[in-house]
């Protein structure tokens, strides 16, 4: 009898029954994810939406009621190029571009140094980077300030600061780059070294060709993070207009006295930032989350 009713579990009607229901269940499981992904979508859509139509509003220039615009034009874009934008767009693009290159060179050299050189404290030395990483950069505000200060790299001249401090401790974020390094193999660079290579030109020829994506994914970061930086380059910039970066400039226009008048030029400013880096995140992201992926490993 066991043997029968183990006979009549393993029929094709059976067999079929199971393969429909499985397949049921996975289908429902990935509509309700896809429904989820959609919604999570749409709600993170709507503030950038909402700013968008916003800065195409002619009829008014305070905070209204409603969303999409009345009269629609380009007005708001116009009066942003007679104001003070120019130049701090032009300050963040100059930090931006100058940052993306030295720190992508700093970050590749230390990520191969450490992944394919063996000295006494290499070991002591990523702890040491890793938790002087843990700390808040805020810690630092104050002194680096002042140093700033005295070499008179604030206020009017808050760029060559600002790209001086972001290139400093640019070495500490290696992580990602030497884990991308670590999956490449070791006999490239010795086949290289045995016709004559040297170490210059292994990493230059040999490796970082083979790392196109971890080389793309470091300077797009480091593009990326001038444009969002905030806090500390309105702390050095002190409220003069011709030091600021983006960010800082367009929250001057959020204050009290300015934002009835300003706030549509604020959204198309806001526009206007975010059009540049979109467009070269949406062109290498290919490469952006082959570089992620690739470098999350342990080294």
């Amino acid at each position: 009898m066991a043997d029968l009713n183990k006979l009549s579990e393993k029929t094709p009607e059976n067999e079929l029954k199971k393969h429909i229901g499985l397949k049921a269940s996975r289908t429902i499981g990935n509509t309700a994810i896809y429904i989820l992904l959609v919604i999570m979508t749409i709600i993170w859509l709507i503030p950038f939406v909402c700013i968008v139509l916003q800065s195409f509003r002619c009829e008014s220039t305070y905070i209204v009621g409603y969303v999409i615009p009345k009269v629609w034009g380009l007005d708001n874009y116009k009066a942003l190029f007679q104001t003070d934008f120019p130049i701090w767009y032009r300050n963040t693009l100059i930090t931006a571009l100058c940052v993306s290159v030295l720190q992508t060179v700093i970050v590749l050299c230390m990520s191969y140094t450490l992944s394919r050189f063996r000295f006494k404290l290499r070991k002591p030395l990523m702890k040491f980077m890793l938790v002087l990483g843990l700390f808040p950069g805020m810690l630092t505000m104050i002194i680096l300030y002042r140093v700033l200060k005295d070499l008179g790299l604030t206020q009017a001249n808050a760029v060559p600061g600002l790209i001086l401090v972001y290139i400093a401790s640019s070495g500490m974020g290696y992580y990602i780059s030497k884990g991308f390094f670590d999956t490449l193999p070791k006999s490239l660079d010795e086949a290289a070294r045995i016709d004559g290579a040297t170490r210059a030109q292994v990493l230059t020829k040999i490796i970082l060709p083979l790392a196109k994506p971890i080389v793309i994914y470091t300077i797009l970061t480091a593009f990326m993070g001038p444009f969002g930086d905030f806090v500390f380059a309105r702390y050095i910039s002190m409220n003069t207009s011709s030091g600021m970066n983006v960010a800082v400039g367009l929250w001057s226009w959020l204050t009290p006295d300015q934002v009835q008048y300003k706030y549509t030029m604020f959204c198309a400013g806001g526009v206007l930032v975010a059009i540049p880096v979109t467009i070269l995140f949406l062109c290498l992201q290919k490469y952006y989350v082959e570089g992620v992926t690739g470098g999350a490993v342990k080294g």
